[in-house]
C-alpha cells in the first residue's frame, strides 16, 4: 500500500464516461506524441473539494472508450494523503465534473524530481538443512494480497524500482 503524500506514477485502466453519462461531449480524449492529458482527480470516499489531485496520462489508445493508461498522480498542495493501492479507483474530472474512471493496477512512488524512490528488499535469513531433495523451492514466494502491487507486470521506466509497500 501507498499513501500519496507525494507524487505516484500508476498504470491501470481507464473508462471514459459517456456524453450521456455527464463525460466528455467530444468523446475520449486523443492523446498527443508531445503531450500527455492533464486532468484533475480524486479519491473515493473524497470530493474534488477535500481531495483533489493532478493527474497526467499517457500511453492510451486513441478514441477507445476502454483503455490501459499509465499516468502521474500529484495531490493538490495542503490535501490530506491518500491511500493508493491497487484496485482502487481515481475519478478523472475536468473541473469537478467526473469525465473517466482509472482503475488502479500498479503503484510507484516518485521523488520530488520524478525519479522513482528505491527501498530495500527485505533480507530473509535461511537455514539450510542436509536432508533428501524435496519439490524444488517456487521462485517467487507464494501470492498474499499485501505484495499485490509487486506482482503486475509492467513496462514504464519505473520498473527499476520496486513498488512501494509502505507508507512514503
Amino acid at each position: 500500500m501507498v499513501m500519496m503524500t507525494g507524487s505516484l506514477a500508476v498504470r491501470g485502466t481507464v473508462l471514459w464516461l459517456t456524453p450521456q453519462q455527464g463525460g466528455r461531449v467530444s468523446g475520449p480524449p486523443e492523446p498527443d506524441y508531445d503531450y500527455d492529458y492533464t486532468a484533475t482527480a480524486y479519491l473515493p470516499p473524497r470530493t474534488p473539494e477535500d481531495g483533489q489531485a493532478g493527474i497526467a496520462l499517457r500511453r492510451f489508445a486513441p478514441g477507445a472508450w476502454r483503455t490501459p493508461a499509465e499516468g502521474i498522480l500529484v495531490p493538490a498542495k495542503g490535501n490530506r494523503a491518500q491511500q493508493v493501492i491497487p484496485g482502487c479507483i481515481v475519478i478523472i474530472t475536468e473541473g469537478v465534473r467526473p469525465v473517466g474512471l482509472l482503475t488502479v493496477e500498479e503503484v510507484h512512488a516518485l521523488a520530488p524530481d520524478g525519479t522513482p524512490i528505491v527501498t530495500a528488499a527485505p533480507v530473509l535469513d535461511t537455514v539450510v538443512e542436509a536432508s533428501p531433495p524435496a519439490d524444488p523451492v517456487p521462485a517467487d514466494p507464494p501470492y498474499r494480497h499485501s505484495t499485490a502491487a509487486s506482482r503486475w507486470a509492467s513496462k514504464h521506466a519505473s520498473d527499476d524500482a520496486p513498488p512501494q509497500t509502505a507508507g512514503v
